[in-house]
């Protein structure tokens, strides 16, 4: 098969497309013929050089895929060759093919193209797993969500519209921020113009926000604990603004307030599996209904990695780069 590979951390440019081994599935793997592969920004870490994959993941980029099942291990069951389906991945989406555990693997919703459906598993894993499974949003609570128009901000925008919360979030740009409020957003802010901390209190009457899903980590984590309301659950998802941070734990205290950090990718298989389920069970129905989309902006060929990894450098697009190997 043929895969993008990247020999030595470093730009865009450092992408090939070669020849590389057919991967084998394991007793509890199947082999996926990838029609589509969703470009996130931990590929842009793992290129540079930052964000290995875990020990005895496909060495290649892209941690979501959609396809067809080509092979499935002696102890896989409820798969079989040729099943459509999309998966949460560890590593390998960038290639003609990859081995993933089973429990990983999810149908093609109804409704969703294949592009669309390789759009979702990442991003509805990884808001799921936080904003409901460990921060437990309530219906009427309120979510303040960084980098709304991002794939991630995108799906967490319309999950918790759908549960009921109220939904702030920030973003960069006039158009981004439209985007947002068509998705569901009570208050869209932009963060290069407005204090998102004094617009969340003037939204909400000084409460503040029940949960934040954070993308940027130190350069907002003074910010987001002055955000949260008392009891409020802070989840980092992600480091853009830096790893090391100083944290007010009195204002904590007070605030009876929880810091959660979390990434999908390392987790053991069983919460891997446990998760998939879980979105399988929650939120597939809700795509399959037309409530919950995934959004995507750009669709290229796979053997275009490189300008897909320009585009999400640059951050104009919202929602969801893909990359193709057929036409989707």
């Amino acid at each position: 098969m043929r895969a993008i590979v990247c020999e030595e951390p470093g730009g865009p440019e450092v992408l090939e497309f070669r020849e590389v081994p057919d991967p084998a599935p394991g007793p509890d793997e199947v082999v996926i013929t990838i029609a589509a592969a969703g470009v996130n920004r931990a590929d842009l870490m793992q290129r540079q050089g930052f964000y290995p994959p875990p020990p005895g993941a496909p060495p290649y980029l892209g941690l979501e895929c959609s396809g067809q099942i080509a092979a499935t291990g002696s102890a896989v069951a409820g798969w079989q060759p040729w099943d459509s389906v999309c998966a949460l991945l560890a590593g390998g989406g960038y290639a003609e093919q990859v081995a993933v555990p089973a429990g990983q693997v999810l149908p093609i919703p109804a409704g969703c193209t294949m592009a669309q459906a390789a759009a979702l598993p990442e991003v509805a894993c990884t808001v799921y797993a936080n904003v409901f499974m460990f921060a437990r949003l309530e219906p009427g609570e309120t979510l303040l969500v960084h980098g709304g128009a991002s794939g991630i901000g995108t799906m967490a925008i319309q999950l918790a519209r759908v549960h009921g919360a109220r939904v702030v979030c920030t973003a960069g740009s006039a158009a981004k921020l439209a985007r947002c409020r068509e998705l569901g957003a009570d208050l869209a802010i932009n963060y290069r113009e407005e204090d998102f901390v004094a617009a969340l209190a003037e939204f909400t009457g000084g409460r503040g926000a029940d949960v934040i899903l954070d993308i940027m980590g130190a350069a907002y984590l003074t910010r987001n604990i002055t955000a949260l309301a008392t009891g409020g659950r802070l989840v980092i998802i992600g480091l853009q603004g830096g790893a090391i941070g100083e944290l007010d734990l009195g204002q904590m205290l007070r605030k009876r307030a929880t810091v959660h950090a979390a990434s999908l990718r390392a987790r053991p298989l069983a919460e891997k599996a446990e998760i998939v389920a879980a979105v399988r069970e929650h939120v597939w129905p809700l795509v399959a209904a037309g409530k919950v989309r995934p959004v995507v902006d750009t669709v290229l060929p796979l053997a275009q990695a490189s300008q897909a990894h320009r585009l999400m450098e640059a951050g104009e697009h919202i929602g969801k780069i893909m990359l193709t190997a057929e036409p989707c």
